[in-house]
């Protein structure tokens, strides 16, 4: 009789000890990430059946039990979530209940223009709508998070109230030696300096450089404001034609003093800071110096030499 009792408190024991595996997780095998969503108002049964539907776990009773008996009462929270088969049935149930949802997103690169941030929003899947080519400058370069079925409008407006509140934070930080009157000129000035470099480094000598100009009444013959009316703001791919420096376009800097009469691109925070903050600084010129940043001269004499050496070195490398 002692035999027996003890063979079936055994048995319960080891009973209880498999049921115990999955919840937590000994000698699982991880299987691939998979989406898995649990709906709004969705019950912890409902999300068991689901979760045994799509392979995380076995058994849909094994899971509520577990849960009901180890868990804590909190509720699972509606939303899209990131799973593995062999994950402990613990951790899908707090991950769950803790509403760690599954993040979407997309990236606007900073200098990036409107056209290019259309065709990005466009070509990201589980979005719905069509997205049109934004107003220049319109848009705040960062990662955004979208949920999938979201309408591609209403996230490009996310965008631009991002950029509309950014400036509106910026705009009462100006320097005295801020050149722009208004907030609309400073994302002007703020797309070209965005265009003129990538070094983060380098964008408030930029905005040092064209603000001087702009103060002296000179032209700022800024390459990318050329560039743009011709591709929308895409990169050229070749060497800009002297037609085209002679051409009208009210983008073109070489022609006449002043801005362009638009954006030609979207800036980023610290390109528009640069602009309403630029460098103390006396240069009025600044060209390529062959390691992906720039040369300043505060005279055209110096200037001069400078892109004499710029020249030799594209010559030098057979780009001439």
């Amino acid at each position: 009789m002692r035999r027996a009792f003890l063979a079936f408190v055994a048995l319960l024991l080891l009973g209880v000890a498999i049921m115990l595996i999955p919840w937590f997780g000994w000698g699982n095998v991880s299987g691939p990430a998979q989406s898995f969503e649990v709906k709004r108002g969705a019950s912890l049964s409902g999300v068991a059946r689901d979760l045994e539907t799509a392979g995380l776990a076995k058994s849909a009773w094994q899971f509520r039990v577990l849960a009901r008996v180890l868990g804590d009462d909190a509720p699972v929270q509606a939303g899209r979530y990131r799973l593995r088969a062999g994950t402990p049935w613990r951790d899908i149930l707090a991950t769950l209940q803790k509403g760690e949802v599954e993040r979407f997103t997309v990236t606007i690169p900073e200098g990036w223009p409107a056209v290019l941030v259309a065709e990005r929003l466009n070509a990201v899947s589980g979005l719905t709508g069509k997205a049109s080519v934004p107003a220049e400058g319109s848009i705040l370069p960062d990662t955004y998070e979208y949920q999938p079925g979201e309408d591609r409008a209403v996230l490009m407006k996310r965008m631009q109230t991002a950029m509309i509140k950014t400036l509106a934070d910026l705009w009462p930080k100006r320097t005295a030696r801020a050149v722009v009157k208004t907030p609309e000129q400073a994302i002007v000035l703020a797309s070209i300096v965005e265009k003129e470099t990538g070094k983060a480094s380098e964008r408030r000598m930029i905005a040092g450089v064209y603000s001087n100009r702009l103060a002296q009444g000179m032209k700022l013959d800024a390459d990318p404001t050329v560039i743009y009316p011709i591709t929308a703001g895409k990169p050229l791919g070749r060497r800009i034609r002297q037609s085209e420096l002679r051409r009208d376009t009210g983008y073109n800097t070489y022609l006449k003093p002043g801005l362009p009469r638009g954006p030609i691109a979207n800036p980023g925070r610290d390109s528009i800071m640069a602009v309403l903050d630029p460098d103390d600084t006396q240069a009025l010129y600044f060209v390529a110096d062959g390691s992906g940043g720039h040369v300043f001269a505060k005279t055209l004499a110096e200037h001069n030499a400078n892109v004499a050496r710029w020249f030799a070195l594209r010559r030098q490398r057979g780009e001439m």
